[in-house]
């Protein structure tokens, strides 16, 4: 027994020491520094490392490489990570912890995986001065099978050309796989097969988009590209199309009734679904009640149904240049759902009882029934504003008081002011640009936005005050975190050179220094390059359950309440405020946890999604511009060129480092510039050039320009 358990004790021990040559890369170790590394500083430990190092020698699983010091005579290393291709076909694999640094591997060793699979790689030993290399062993997850691009079929089979630059093999399709399709067109392929030997993999044509070239099969192409359906599945529509319209009595008799109350929805010109309204009401102590009206899609969309279902999976809804593809069927995201003007509807409020200075005194959360009075676009609202005269400008007027002092005190106490230019185009009846322009937030923006804000705050205010530790309610926060330090001072240190000094040592200072920073740099030169490198220096929001502050917006609490027609975070706040409300106590963390995963995942893709859209679209509007010349801004630098955004239309192209002839240039990635290395001449982030449109591919949705001396 005693044998046994000493044998035991030995294999376990071995096992250690394997463990610490393999991340300490096998670096030659003797038996008082592997025992230092175990934490093991008895004598007894350290006889059993000396021997086990010695015998394993003999057996051939360790190598003395010098006296007293050994190494594993084969170094078998194994990462787990995602594919991230290069344009050569190699790629490199980033680990899932990445604490380590990335790992090369060559395109013979990929073992056909793909961009942005997750795999099982075999690192091999280092060599001296190398990058780590390695090789696939196992693919655990495919990123996606799915991919759009263009039909090729000669007599006797056809191939695949995808559109995606990472996807880097062809598709082979056999005739009878292609579904109907017909040579050149663009189309969804899934791979149904790889042999294992083969370089190319095996497709059949899922869906055919179109016509190349033609908006509606491009558009169509961007969505299918980014995994986002193209139509709703048949019995998710029957689910949607039988929700009745009219509201039963016996629901309305649960509710808060604000029929009564002056209510009314703020919105773009366009807009077709209104997922908020506010109302307004002057009470009979002098305070102000302001509700905050939210369509109540929780109330139809009922957990594990298919709209629920189909509304997970699709996360947001995607904003495309030409289209808005919905997270939930038309029946429900325009109709029962839409707080249209004149219609009773069921929604989630909040409302808030305000004094003259936007102090909140009282708030209350809960289900209601509203009837808005009015739909006013922006641009009527704005009227209203600025002429003060209009349909209920007394209550506009006063809602937008009361608005300046949230944003003012929200700006006070640390909030980030970056004002990003929106691009919007003109477009004919067949989708084609005539112009670009940039969308301006105006103050009727603002006062729907900070209300808006304010509800968010305060729902999530509400929930997580409401316990501490393993008492603590679980809730889907909507979360920035605090910037790098290390990418912040690198960005304070770039603006030091233009004159301007920040203060970093607290998140406060920071955020008030930017503030301070992006104010005093309006209208001057480097206005575009700090901007954009102050929102790069910023941490990414996502959804989770674990943290509950915004950064940006300098609020402790924070969370997504307001658009449940187009998010399916909302819907989750919504479904727990109830819970919490009813009197709920635990509720599972970890599987929230998991949808506010998902979610922050799909709003990438979405936001992937659209900035592919508008990128498609300043091509096409530039592609009968070839020799036109434009005043652009530089506003990026890589190893093999510098981006130029078009100041007049905000169309963004690459100027090719191969293109610029007058000397041989290099990037400066410290300095954000690219250098000429004999006559030392510069072009930096936020420098005004002179350029001229010289190539674009559509396919690609990419510009090139040249500099015009």
């Amino acid at each position: 027994m005693k044998q046994k358990k000493e044998n035991a004790y030995k294999d376990v021990l071995t096992h250690l020491i394997v463990d610490i040559f393999e991340k300490s890369n096998n670096t030659p170790l003797n038996y008082k520094q592997v025992a230092a590394k175990l934490n093991l500083s008895d004598i007894d430990s350290k006889s059993a490392i000396a021997e086990i190092l010695s015998d394993e020698s003999k057996s051939g699983k360790f190598l003395q490489v010098e006296r007293g010091k050994f190494k594993l005579h084969q170094l078998n290393v194994y990462i787990q990570g995602k594919v991230d291709m290069t344009a050569d076909g190699s790629a490199y694999v980033i680990p899932d912890d990445e604490l380590e640094n990335d790992v090369h591997i060559a395109p013979r060793k990929l073992r056909q995986a793909l961009h942005n699979d997750i795999v099982k790689v075999h690192v091999y030993e280092r060599r001296k001065g190398r990058k780590r290399e390695g090789e696939v062993v196992e693919i655990i997850q495919r990123a996606k099978t799915d991919f759009t691009g263009t039909i090729d079929i000669s007599k006797s089979y056809a191939f695949f050309l995808p559109d995606d630059r990472k996807m880097i093999h062809d598709i082979f399709v056999p005739l009878d796989n292609l579904n109907g399709a017909q040579h050149g067109e663009k189309v969804v392929i899934s791979i149904v097969e790889w042999p294992k030997n083969a370089k190319n993999p095996i497709g059949k044509v899922k869906t055919i988009l179109g016509k190349k070239g033609e908006n509606d099969t491009e558009m169509n192409a961007i969505l299918a590209d980014f995994g986002f359906p193209l139509a709703f599945p048949s019995k998710v529509e029957a689910e949607a199309n039988a929700i009745p319209e009219l509201l039963p009595s016996n629901e309305i008799k649960k509710r808060r009734d604000f029929r009564d109350v002056l209510t009314f929805t703020i919105d773009p010109f366009d807009a077709k679904d209104f997922d908020d309204a506010i109302s307004f009401q002057t009470l009979d102590n002098g305070n102000y009640e302001v509700g905050v009206h939210i369509a109540d899609v929780s109330h139809y969309v009922q957990p594990d149904s298919l709209l629920d279902k189909e509304a997970f999976e699709r996360g947001t809804s995607v904003y495309l240049v030409d289209r808005v593809i919905p997270m939930l069927p038309e029946r429900l995201s325009n109709g029962v759902c839409s707080l249209r003007p004149h219609e009773d509807k069921l929604c989630f409020s909040a409302v808030f009882e305000m004094d003259d200075k936007a102090n909140v005194l009282n708030q209350w959360f809960g289900r209601t029934v509203i009837n808005s009075n009015r739909r006013f676009s922006y641009e009527e609202a704005q009227e209203v504003i600025e002429t003060k005269q209009g349909d209920h400008a007394p209550e506009i007027l006063k809602l937008n008081e009361l608005a300046y002092i949230l944003r003012e005190r929200k700006f006070k106490n640390g909030a980030i002011s970056f004002e990003s230019e929106e691009v919007k185009f003109h477009l004919d009846e067949k989708g084609k640009p005539l112009g670009v322009y940039t969308k301006v937030r105006k103050d009727a923006h603002k006062l729907i936005e900070d209300f808006m804000l304010l509800a968010n705050r305060k729902v999530a205010e509400y929930i997580g005050k409401q316990g501490r530790g393993k008492n603590k309610l679980t809730f889907v926060y909507r979360f920035h975190d605090t910037p790098n330090l290390e990418t912040l001072t690198t960005f304070s240190q770039f603006a030091l050179r233009f004159g301007h000094k920040l203060t970093i040592k607290t998140d406060k200072e920071a955020a008030r220094s930017l503030n301070t920073l992006l104010t005093k740099i309006e209208g001057t030169k480097e206005q575009n390059m700090l901007t954009t490198l102050a929102i790069r220096s910023m941490a990414k929001a996502i959804y989770t359950t674990k943290s509950t502050s915004h950064y940006g917006l300098a609020f402790d609490y924070y969370t997504h309440f307001t658009s449940p027609i187009r998010r399916y975070p909302d819907v989750m706040v919504h479904r727990l405020l109830q819970f919490y409300l009813d009197g709920g106590k635990k509720i599972n963390a970890e599987h929230y946890e998991k949808l506010a995963e998902h979610s922050s995942q799909m709003e990438k893709r979405a936001a992937e999604a659209e900035r592919a859209s508008i990128k498609y679209k300043q091509a096409e509007f530039l592609e009968d511009q070839i020799g036109i010349e434009y005043t652009g801004i530089v506003s990026g630098v890589t190893e093999w060129g510098m981006y130029v955004e078009i100041q007049e239309n905000k169309c963004e192209g690459m100027v090719r480092l191969r293109d610029i002839t007058d000397d041989f240039y290099t990037l400066d990635e410290k300095n954000y510039a690219i250098i000429g290395q004999r006559k030392k001449k510069k072009y930096q982030l936020g420098d005004e050039v002179q350029i001229k449109v010289k190539k674009v591919d559509l396919e690609k949705r990419q510009i090139d320009f040249t500099l015009v001396s």
